[in-house]
């Protein structure tokens, strides 16, 4: 059986900064056999639903574990501490269940894993990930997205 890390909002629940989520039927059926571990880096850090939109500013996800780079939201608001403790919270979760692949959101600023928003909140996008992802990578963990899980991870 494997186990897979996944964004929880991809799997149906209403966890993302709009209060809605998304439902990809083949993701949400891994969360149902239990052989997909959903989590939501943002809630677990102590974000709330739904809450102001956030971006990473002056780089990636990496940039932000490293200190060369923050996550403010729309009014300016310094949330890396959030998005910082969701990502450690994210990797013990996924040490604990010997977790070596997930499946996150592309685009979010903790879980884009090839492709986020810039910090300027104007739409355009940039390549990078997001915090929880780049923890994860860094702990040799294999992210993939929504939008290129299919043809790289069998289900068996």
């Amino acid at each position: 059986m494997v186990l897979i890390l996944l964004s929880a909002c991809l799997a149906g629940e209403k966890c993302r900064y709009t209060g809605d989520g998304f439902d990809f039927p083949e993701l949400r059926r891994l969360v149902e056999e239990g052989r997909a571990l959903p989590v939501c880096p943002e809630v677990l850090g102590g974000a709330p639903v739904p809450r102001e939109p956030c971006e990473i500013v002056g780089g990636d996800g990496f940039d932000v574990l490293d200190g060369r780079a923050v996550v403010l939201d729309v009014r300016g608001k310094d949330k890396t501490g959030i998005f910082l403790r969701g990502a450690r919270e994210v990797l013990s979760a996924a040490k604990k269940c010997g977790v070596k692949l997930a499946i996150l959101k592309e685009r979010s600023p903790s879980c884009g894993s090839s492709m986020i928003y810039d910090g300027t909140f104007s739409g355009n996008k940039i390549p990078g990930c997001g915090c929880t992802a780049a923890l994860l990578v860094r702990e040799g963990i294999r992210v993939y997205s929504e939008e290129n899980y299919q043809g790289n991870i069998r289900f068996g």
